[in-house]
């Protein structure tokens, strides 16, 4: 599973998801309000809160898909970092 800081960051670009549901591995991000804008905002967001750089193969929608997905893409983005 995923850190606090990830799931925090995460439900600020979730408009649809409530504040006491919760955030299901392999929900559809866009379902719960992730649109275009959004997904380019929580790039940002990720880059700067974890310090890395998203590779260009990384930067489609598949990877934006479901949190788990998002999350195995950035906790292997970390994982490079740190080696």
């Amino acid at each position: 599973m995923w850190d606090q800081k990830f799931e925090d960051l995460l439900r600020g670009f979730l408009p649809f998801l409530g504040a006491d549901e919760p955030l299901a591995q392999d929900t559809a991000l866009r379902d719960l309000g992730l649109d275009s804008l959004g997904i380019v905002e929580l790039l940002a967001a990720l880059e700067h809160t974890y310090q890395v750089r998203f590779q260009d193969d990384a930067l489609s929608q598949a990877t934006f898909e479901t949190p788990g997905v998002l999350w195995k893409v950035l906790s292997g983005l970390v994982e490079d970092q740190a080696a």
